[in-house]
């Protein structure tokens, strides 16, 4: 890639942050510290993870609350404007946006896209999923909200159409099943050539294929408990992609961190927030009818996430392992993000660099 976005530098293991556009992050708990959305608090987590040598910022798509005692995530960030904010605020990590592709027209997206671009001097890349709330959509209108797998046939064409717009110096006409486009165009051209990198957020066979497909970035989770599985797993989706369609693919995942002095203050505040102070009734994913995933995987209600709950020295231990399995950058979250992304840099970056899994990182001058 000709720019200077840091999702394709050499560190083993890269680091993002995940859904502080949202207020509570992506914990569904009543604990106190819990993230408060104001925008001086989202700009002061980016450029804390901009000056860490974090790799992304990674809003999460949302239009409305999921209820419950928190109305967890009820207030939300537009991503794009998110985005463009936090890549004027920032000098070194990618900024995304997440795009609902069913309310965003593709077009709009293209120009969206190249704008945020050109702000961060190539510093942007799009997370595409499709959807599933239907309290969501329905603000939207009826026929928004389609099926899991035709929402994989419409984002199919659509992401077809974004990418040409970011690429084609003629215009085109366009027609599918879902779009019939006249001479389309978009300029100027993002600064990231060939094309803006692209994650994919999935979870069933349908949206790995896509991933595969279209994405430099597959952002999965790891649902079975049985660690020998994970290595095949991710081991066969990126040769789906190289074999398939030629692409260098990436998988990242997204990691809920609770780090204590000892494992046990660690467990105690895992019970804390997930159990005691827990929000089930605003826990998306129970409102999905996932239940918590068995052992010895440990949930926190919201966003979920692999559980890097322990000491310094254990968690980095962990992320030794999913890099060992072919996980190429982990998402984290925190309860308090203020105080535990803090601690995060101050105790467990530096054991990280010590176990090779990232470089030291200098950060650039002011201007």
């Amino acid at each position: 890639m000709s720019s200077p976005n840091p999702l394709f530098n050499g560190n083993r293991l890269k680091l993002g942050t995940f859904c502080t556009n949202c207020s509570g992050g992506t914990v569904a708990s009543m604990a106190e510290g819990v993230l408060e959305l104001t925008w001086p608090n989202t700009k002061a987590l980016a450029q804390a993870s901009d000056r860490a040598g974090f790799e992304a910022l990674v809003p999460v798509g949302r239009w409305k609350g999921f209820g419950g005692a928190t109305d967890f995530n009820g207030d939300s960030f537009e991503v794009y404007t998110w985005a463009a904010g936090l890549a004027e605020a920032t000098s070194y990590s990618c900024v995304l946006a997440t795009a609902h592709v069913p309310v965003v027209p593709p077009v709009m997206a293209a120009k969206q896209c190249t704008t945020i671009d050109h702000i961060s001097g190539g510093r942007f890349a799009l997370n595409i999923v499709c959807g599933w709330a239907p309290a969501e959509f329905a603000m939207f209108g009826t026929g928004v909200l389609r099926s899991h797998d035709e929402g994989y046939e419409y984002a199919e064409e659509w992401v077809e159409i974004l990418t040409k717009l970011w690429t084609s110096t003629e215009e085109f006409d366009y027609r599918g099943r879902y779009f019939d486009i006249k001479a389309a165009i978009s300029k100027p051209k993002p600064l990231q050539q060939p094309s803006i990198p692209i994650m994919s957020a999935n979870s069933s066979e349908i949206g790995l294929r896509f991933a595969a497909r279209h994405a430099d970035m597959s952002f999965v989770g790891l649902r079975s408990a049985e660690r020998s599985e994970w290595k095949p797993y991710i081991d066969s989706h990126k040769q789906h992609a190289k074999e398939a369609y030629g692409r260098e693919l990436q998988v990242w995942t997204h990691g809920t961190v609770i780090c204590r002095a000892t494992q046990r203050e660690a467990d105690e505040y895992f019970h804390y927030v997930a159990v005691e102070k827990g929000d089930v009734e605003g826990d998306p994913m129970r409102q999905r009818g996932r239940t918590p995933e068995a052992k010895p995987q440990r949930r926190v209600p919201g966003w979920g996430g692999f559980p890097l709950i322990g000491t310094p020295e254990s968690i980095v231990d962990e992320l030794q392992t999913l890099s060992n399995v072919g996980i190429a950058g982990c998402l984290l979250s925190w309860v308090n993000n203020e105080v535990e992304q803090r601690q995060w840099i101050d105790e467990v970056l530096p054991l990280m660099e010590q176990a090779g899994l990232r470089e030291p990182f200098r950060p650039i001058p002011a201007a």
